[in-house]
C-alpha cells in the first residue's frame, strides 16, 4: 500500500519553478525596455538601428517564451502575470517615446494604451467568473502593433511614410475592434457566472 502510494506520488509531474527559461526570457524583455528607450532618444541613424534591433529582439522573445512554456510544461503563475506586463511595457514605452519625439500622434498612443490597460484591468475584474482566453484577433493585434511600431522606429526615407501609417492604421483598427470583443466576452462571462451563482442559491434554498 505504501509502495503504491509512493508510486502514485512519483508519477505526479513536478511543479515548474519560477526560475525557468521562459520566465528568464520574459524578465529579459522587461530589462530591454529601458535600453531600447535610451537608444531611441540618441541622435544618429546608427543608434536608431540599434534601437530597432533591441525592439526586434525583445518582440521575438515574446513568441519564444510562450512557446517554450507550453512545450516544456513550465507555465507558472508568475509567467502569466509577468508576460503581459512585459508586452505592455515594451509597446507602451515605444508608443510614448515615438509621441514624445513627435513622430506619432498622441491620440493614437492614447487609444492603444487605454485599450491595453483597460482590457488588462477588465481581465482581473472578471477573473472570479472565469478567464478570458487570448483570441486570434488579439494575437493579430499584437503582431500588427509590433510591425507598425517597428516601421516607425526603423530609419527610412519619407517615401515609406504611407506604409508606416497604413500599418499603424491597421493596428489601431484591430486594437479597437478586439478591445470591444473582449468587453463583450467579459460581460457574457460575468452574466453567466452570476446566473450560475443565482441558480445554485435557488437550488440550495
Amino acid at each position: 500500500m505504501t509502495a503504491g502510494a509512493a508510486g502514485t506520488a512519483d508519477s505526479t509531474p513536478p511543479q515548474a519553478g519560477v526560475w525557468n527559461i521562459a520566465n528568464v526570457l520574459t524578465l529579459t524583455r522587461i530589462a530591454l525596455v529601458p535600453v531600447f528607450v535610451w537608444l531611441l532618444f540618441l541622435d544618429g541613424g546608427g543608434w536608431r538601428l540599434a534601437a530597432f534591433a533591441v525592439f526586434a529582439v525583445a518582440s521575438i522573445t515574446d513568441k519564444i517564451d510562450g512557446d517554450l512554456a507550453r512545450r516544456r510544461n513550465i507555465v507558472t503563475d508568475f509567467g502569466k502575470i509577468a508576460d503581459p506586463i512585459a508586452d505592455k511595457a515594451l509597446t507602451g514605452a515605444a508608443l510614448i517615446s515615438l509621441s514624445v519625439l513627435g513622430e506619432l500622434w498622441w491620440w493614437v498612443t492614447g487609444v492603444i494604451l487605454v485599450r491595453e490597460i483597460g482590457i488588462t484591468v477588465l481581465r482581473f475584474v472578471v477573473i472570479r467568473y472565469g478567464v478570458i482566453p487570448a483570441s486570434k484577433g488579439g494575437k493579430l493585434k499584437t503582431m500588427l502593433q509590433v510591425i507598425a511600431i517597428g516601421l516607425f522606429i526603423l530609419p527610412a526615407p519619407f517615401e515609406l511614410d504611407p506604409v508606416r501609417w497604413a500599418a499603424m492604421a491597421a493596428a489601431l483598427a484591430v486594437t479597437v475592434v478586439t478591445g470591444l470583443d473582449y468587453v463583450v466576452q467579459a460581460w457574457r462571462l460575468r452574466h453567466q457566472g452570476r446566473s450560475r451563482a443565482g441558480g445554485g442559491a435557488g437550488a440550495g434554498a
